[in-house]
């Protein structure tokens, strides 16, 4: 079995564990020896007087390679204000003993990644050692502020660790998650958006109405009006009076008398 897959069934099997370190030694193929478990440090947050290796930019150990999982939470949905967990895991191929110093992220923009939002709490750990050929995962609690608007934006994660007392880093993380507000559905925008909508279906209805009214209206015929003869006769013996077709009618009348 190859190694990335040995470390990716090691990241799976810890979202099984509860969220404290463990330490795994691997065996290779043909070793038939169990794995060993060590016991993890002891982990704290990181103050003031606590060495931070944030502002400097080291590079990453040969053999040493480091990935990231949202235990909790695979949407990587971060509610703004709370409380959002992720997991560290971290691989230590190489010859030498691997000591972690703590881990860091902070929050960018997603359409500028050099536009910082958010530094957020740096994490130290205390006797957190990784040996050669070992592999150890790590919590890592952090809360992007909850003023931050809700939207998509950039989280880098990094990691800091030494070896034989040379610094070194790894990103574990550099991709978006999704901020949401808290308190469920019913936010201020939603309420706002609801009402708003509901104005809008509103308005439609009633001009709908309206235009099946004027439409019925027009549909409907004028009453026929009926012409009597009497008014029509009336009408043409004025027309015809003086003509010779008139003198004729009059002598055939008196014919008939």
């Amino acid at each position: 079995m190859a190694i990335g897959v040995r470390f990716s069934l090691f990241l799976a099997l810890l979202l099984l564990a509860a969220p404290i370190q463990r330490v795994v030694r691997c065996q290779s193929d043909t070793d038939g020896v169990a794995a060993e478990v060590v016991d993890g440090g002891d982990l704290g947050i990181v103050g003031d007087d606590v060495q931070d290796f944030g502002d400097g930019s080291f590079g990453s150990a040969l053999g040493v390679d480091t990935t990231c999982v949202f235990p909790k939470n695979p949407p990587r949905l971060v509610t703004a204000g709370e409380e959002t967990e992720l997991l560290v895991g971290v691989n230590n191929q190489g010859d030498a003993a691997l000591k972690v110093i703590s881990i860091k992220a902070s929050v960018h923009f997603s359409f500028d990644h050099r536009m910082l939002i958010q530094n957020l709490t740096v994490q130290e750990f205390f006797n957190a050692t990784i040996p050669p050929s070992t592999q150890a995962a790590y919590p890592y609690v952090f809360v992007v502020s909850k003023y931050l608007q809700p939207g998509t934006f950039d989280l880098v994660g990094t990691i800091f660790y030494e070896i034989e007392q040379h610094p070194f880093q790894n990103t574990f993380y550099n991709g978006t998650i999704e901020v949401v507000e808290a308190g469920g559905f019913l936010s201020i925008e939603s309420i706002f958006l609801v009402t708003l909508g509901a104005a809008l279906v509103g308005l439609f209805v009633l001009w709908a109405y309206g235009q099946i009214q004027n439409l019925s209206k027009k549909t409907k015929r004028a009453p026929k009006v009926e012409v009597g003869t009497g008014a029509t006769d009336s009408s043409m013996d004025e027309w015809l009076e003086g003509t010779a077709y008139a003198q004729s009618l009059s002598n055939k009348s008196k014919k008939k008398k």
